[in-house]
C-alpha cells in the first residue's frame, strides 16, 4: 500500500504579559499589553506595548494601542503573495501604526485626558516563513532566527540620550522616529519582548540578540503542544527568580516558531 505524507505547517505561538515586581509592591496594574492572531496563509501579525509608568492611563493606551494595530491588519486581507513586495510590507505597518495612533489620541480625548496621559510603546510585526517584517515606536526588542541559526535584532530600544528615556506613541515625533526592518529569510522563529526583559536579551554595547536567552525559549516554544500549559509555564518563567533578580519591571514576551510535520 502507497501512502503519501501530507506536510502540516503552522506557527506555535506562546505569550504572557506580566507584572513586575515593583508594580507588586506598589498595588499597580501590569503597564504592559499584547495582541497576536494568525491570519490565512501563515500570516503571524504580532504587536506588544509598554504604558509609561508616568502615565496615568498608560495601561489603557498600551491595550488600545496593541488591539487596534492587530485590527487593521487582520483587515487588509494580506497573503504571503502581497508581503513579496516590501513597498506593501511597509504600507502595511505604516498603516497599522497610524492606526493605533489615532486610536490612543481618540481614546484620550473620549476620557478627557492629553495624549501624553495614554502614553506607551509599540511594535508591530507581520511574519511568514519566508519573510519578516517590524515597526517599532520607543523602547523594547523585535528578533527572528533563520534555518542556519542566524539570530538577528530587527529593531533596538529607542532610549533617547538615558537608559530610562524612549520615545511614546503619543510623542510628536513618534512616526518620523519609527525604526521599521524587514528581513527575507526562512524564518523559523520570532521573539517580540518589552524593555523589562531587554537588559537580559540583547547585548546593549552590540546590538546583538544573546542566544543564551533565546535559543532556550525558541526550543520550548518549538516543543509547546499544550498553548495553556505552555502559557503557564512562560508566566513562571518570566516571574522566577533568575528573572526578578535582574529586572523589576513588567515583562511582554512572545515567542513563536515556524513547525512543520508530516502526517
Amino acid at each position: 500500500m502507497n501512502t503519501k505524507l501530507k506536510q502540516i505547517s503552522h506557527w506555535r505561538v506562546v505569550a504572557a504579559s506580566v507584572c513586575g515586581t515593583s508594580h507588586i509592591r506598589n498595588q499597580q496594574l501590569c503597564q504592559d499589553a499584547h495582541h497576536w492572531q494568525i491570519l490565512p496563509g501563515n500570516v503571524l501579525v504580532i504587536a506588544a506595548a509598554d504604558g509609561a509608568g508616568s502615565a496615568s492611563q498608560g495601561k489603557i493606551g498600551a491595550m488600545v494601542a496593541v488591539e487596534t494595530a492587530i485590527e487593521n491588519l487582520a483587515l487588509q486581507e494580506i497573503t504571503r503573495e502581497s508581503l513579496a513586495d516590501d513597498a506593501i510590507v511597509q504600507s502595511l505597518l505604516h498603516d497599522a501604526l497610524i492606526a493605533a495612533k489615532k486610536a490612543v489620541d481618540d481614546e484620550a480625548l473620549a476620557c478627557s485626558k492629553q495624549p501624553q496621559d495614554l502614553a506607551t510603546t509599540l511594535i508591530i510585526m507581520v511574519a511568514t516563513p519566508e519573510i519578516v517584517g517590524v515597526v517599532q515606536v520607543g523602547d523594547g526588542l523585535a528578533v527572528a532566527k533563520d534555518h542556519q541559526g542566524n539570530l538577528l535584532a530587527l529593531t533596538i530600544p529607542d532610549n533617547g540620550e538615558h537608559i530610562n528615556e524612549t520615545t511614546f506613541l503619543t510623542s510628536p515625533d513618534a512616526l518620523n522616529t519609527a525604526q521599521m526592518r524587514i528581513w527575507r529569510e526562512s524564518i523559523v522563529n520570532i521573539g517580540v519582548l518589552t524593555d523589562g526583559l531587554q537588559m537580559l536579551a540583547l547585548n546593549m554595547v552590540i546590538g546583538e540578540p544573546h542566544k543564551p536567552f533565546f535559543f532556550p525559549l525558541f526550543d520550548f516554544v518549538e516543543n509547546a503542544e499544550d498553548q495553556t500549559l505552555a502559557h503557564e509555564q512562560l508566566v513562571r518563567f518570566l516571574g522566577s527568580e533568575r528573572i526578578t533578580q535582574r529586572t523589576d519591571d513588567d515583562l511582554t514576551l512572545i515567542l513563536a516558531g515556524f513547525k512543520s510535520a508530516e502526517c
